[in-house]
């Protein structure tokens, strides 16, 4: 009996691996017939056919998932290549624009230092000659003129009865007065004896605005901090040249803003709304720093700024001289400011009661004005 059920027992499975699947070697059924232990042959033969058979079932599964992972790879290298050569020659490319750029940009910069140079070179070699005797020519002008005056206001003085004590004595306390009520277009002369109230309140303005500036005055009065050269530069335009003179650069247009700033405020004090500041500079550049520099320095916005308001802007002296004589006939007074890039004065500028003009600094070049 227990040999009878050891039998019946099924056999345990037999484990063969791929690589030996085909290398197993196949039961005779003349071995097992000869086995007189072992009882129906056929199924057992049938149970190892159908093992082998799972097993090569297994077998081409397996290759079939190692040929996908093979292909999923080799396509997932590929993309990588791909993408990998597309950034290095986008990273390639841009780097090639930089440095186009560059030096382009180089170029630019080589080009301009050699303009520079070139201009350098002739403002000092020879333009420094000419502007020196064009200076030297205008002096000689000024100078004859005032004696021109001088010799007319002696005859003039010759000519009229002095006036008695207490006349004069009525019209020193209050020259300002006097102007005011006048129906003619005021004539400014700072130098007389009879302005001597007027250099008071001038000096006293002056030292207002250097010692307690006032940055949130009223209009057309002075907001920014004012230094003593500043103070010194505008004292020796009214009360030396009269307020018909030229003044050095203070070497940067901001500065010389600054000082015709204090003129302007100064004489704005005295003569009111009949004031006309009129600005000469030749390129839109320039004219668009005097009128943001006027309105940061006397506290005006753009609507000043017009062909009827308190400050016009001119780029050329033609206009600006037409102008001029309008506003004389209409009883106002022009004050002509005079940029330093304006190599040359137009002589009938120089008829008019006030004007100011920046003179170049023959050592240094013009277009540092410009930086």
């Amino acid at each position: 009996m227990n040999g009878e059920e050891n039998l019946n027992q099924p056999l345990p499975p037999l484990e063969i691996s791929p690589e030996n699947a085909d290398s197993t070697p196949a039961i005779a059924p003349q071995t097992i017939a000869e086995n007189p232990e072992a009882p129906e042959t056929p199924e057992i033969i049938l149970s190892l056919e159908q093992q082998v058979a799972q097993l090569q079932a297994q077998e081409q599964s397996l290759k079939n998932s190692i040929a996908q992972l093979q292909t999923s790879y080799t396509e997932q290298l590929q993309t990588t290549q791909q993408s990998l050569q597309k950034v290095i020659q986008e990273s390639l490319l841009e780097l090639e624009q930089k440095k186009q750029t560059l030096q382009v940009t180089v170029e630019q910069l080589e080009r301009r230092r050699d303009r520079i140079k070139e201009e350098m070179r002739k403002n000092f070699a020879g333009v420094s000659q000419d502007l020196a005797i064009r200076v030297q020519g205008f002096k000689d002008y000024l100078v004859g003129s005032l004696q021109d005056l001088a010799m007319a206001a002696e005859q003039l003085e010759l000519s009229t009865k002095p006036p008695e004590p207490e006349k004069l004595s009525s019209v020193k306390a209050a020259p300002v007065q006097a102007v005011a009520g006048d129906d003619r277009a005021p004539i400014p002369n700072f130098a007389e004896q009879s302005f001597q109230e007027q250099a008071k309140q001038i000096r006293s303005l002056l030292d207002k605005y250097r010692k307690t500036p006032d940055y949130y005055g009223a209009p057309w009065q002075l907001r920014r901090t004012f230094e003593p050269i500043h103070a010194e530069r505008v004292s020796n335009w009214l009360f030396a040249q009269g307020g018909r003179g030229a003044l050095r650069t203070m070497g940067s247009r901001l500065q010389n803003i600054l000082v015709a700033s204090a003129g302007v405020s100064v004489l704005h004090n005295i003569y009111g709304d009949r004031l006309r500041t009129l600005v000469l500079a030749n390129s839109p550049e320039r004219l668009g720093e005097w009128r943001r520099g006027l309105q940061d320095c006397l506290g005006i916005s753009r609507s000043d700024f017009g062909p009827d308001r308190g400050a016009i802007l001119f780029e050329e002296p033609a206009a600006l001289i037409q102008k001029a004589d309008r506003l004389v006939e209409r009883r106002q007074l022009p004050l002509i400011i005079i940029d330093e890039t304006e190599a040359e004065i137009n002589l009938a500028l120089l008829q008019f009661p006030l004007w100011l003009a920046f003179a170049a600094n023959p050592q240094q070049p013009n277009n540092n004005l410009d930086y």
